[in-house]
């Protein structure tokens, strides 16, 4: 697939690798900087700051913080509109003994970059900022595109709130979204939804001395946690996306101290749905087991200020969503690929969630994924991304909105 004016694939490739090695030092040293700022969920100020002012440096038309606090550049002003989207909080690094490196580091080493964020998510906006910048050396973005690059924050405590916002609020209405989370440079379509769910048992407290004059909460949940692990091998399963899962992630309860029988005893479940299924079944799964007749159960709702302040109370239901393996946006991603690269690339899905979530899941918009990194390297203490899939990401980020165009023009 040749592209007007940039030559054969061999040709346009070789003129992007050698536009985006130009800039690999900056890649290199603005990831290891991001990795260094601790940005955790509501947490981002420090960061959103930092990438400001790459995306400044590199030369984007328009550069703003909105007011849930994402960073967006902007380049070309466009009818059709394209977001990247990159979420650049990390969940936290967990027990510091258990990492070979300091995880604030950005330790680099034989073409490895090391650290929290590093594979999720950070890597992708760094490579956003100068693939854009690229894109616009080589005079890749058609007249009627505009670019959209954005920092999005508070996706790992509630992945597309933000994105959502920023979407339906903010005046960022793209007619298609890129995510950056990390595919191993295949093309992701999808992934499976999700919802957090609550459920409470009452009790009566007494003595601990003498249990029998009341009623433990803890042991009311105990056939229900049974009940839930048994569940988890007869939900349904997906010839794509693969089978829902159910877990207990948290258990709590309240009692009087530690010689008192607990009145209240408190789990929370991570659901993960497949095709077919819906909160609403996944609640009534659990109401339907043995021992949760009496029980209370709920989705949990999110309701966390972001950095600037910006509140907005979201339900904690992350719908299922799946693009059509032969839609014109999975065309474009893998047209895009394999004119860079010389190969088809896999089309697949996310094992985990994504802003997806809210652009395809809840807003419609076509999504689909490309991004640095290997999914088995997110939340672990070996997060880590190799400087190669930096250069591969930022090469197709900068060739994506141009194959999409002409892909689009094509199609619609």
């Amino acid at each position: 697939m040749s592209l007007g004016g940039v030559g054969t694939d061999r040709e346009q490739a070789t003129r992007i690798r050698k536009a985006v090695e130009g800039y690999a030092e900056n890649i290199i040293t603005f990831l290891r900087e991001l990795i260094a700022i601790p940005s955790t969920s509501t947490n981002e100020g420090e960061g959103i700051r930092r990438i400001r002012l790459e995306m400044e440096r590199a030369g984007f038309d328009v550069v703003r913080v909105d007011a849930v606090g994402n960073v967006i550049g902007t380049m070309g002003s466009g009818p059709r509109k394209i977001l990247y989207d990159s979420h650049i909080d990390t969940v936290g690094v967990g027990d510091r003994a258990a990492w070979k490196w300091d995880p604030f580091q950005g330790k680099y080493e034989n073409g490895i970059i090391y650290g929290r964020g590093a594979s999720d998510n950070k890597a992708a906006i760094a490579c956003m900022v100068w693939g854009a910048r690229v894109m616009k050396d080589l005079g890749l973005l058609p007249d009627d595109v505009t670019l959209h690059v954005a920092g999005v924050v508070q996706e790992e405590d509630c992945d597309g709130w933000a994105v959502h916002e920023m979407i339906t609020t903010q005046g960022i209405q793209p007619e298609c979204v890129l995510l950056g989370e990390c595919t191993n440079l295949q093309i992701n379509r999808g992934h499976r939804g999700r919802c957090e769910i609550k459920v409470t048992t009452k009790g009566v407290s007494c003595h601990a001395s003498a249990p029998s004059r009341g009623v433990n909460a803890i042991y009311k949940m105990m056939p229900i946690v049974a009940g839930i692990e048994e569940l988890n091998g007869r939900l349904k399963n997906d010839p794509f996306l693969g089978r829902g899962t159910i877990a207990v992630t948290s258990i709590e309860c309240k009692t009087g101290s530690l010689n008192v029988v607990p009145d209240e005893c408190t789990i929370y479940v991570d659901r993960r749905m497949t095709v077919g299924e819906t909160t609403e079944s996944s609640i009534e799964e659990i109401r339907s087991l043995p021992g949760a007749e009496d029980a209370e159960v709920s989705l949990l709702t999110y309701d966390s200020p972001s950095y600037t302040g910006y509140r907005r109370t979201w339900e904690k239901y992350f719908p299922t969503w799946v693009l059509d393996e032969d839609h014109p946006l999975v065309e474009a991603g893998v047209k895009c690929a394999e004119s860079l690269f010389g190969e088809r690339p896999r089309t697949s899905k996310w094992v985990f969630s994504t802003d997806g979530t809210a652009t395809m899941g809840r807003l419609g918009i076509p999504t689909i994924g490309f991004g640095p990194g290997e999914e088995r390297h997110s939340h672990s203490v070996d997060d880590q991304v190799s400087v190669e899939h930096l250069v591969r990401s930022a090469m197709f980020y900068a060739l994506f909105p141009r194959v999409y165009r002409q892909v689009a023009e094509r199609s619609f």
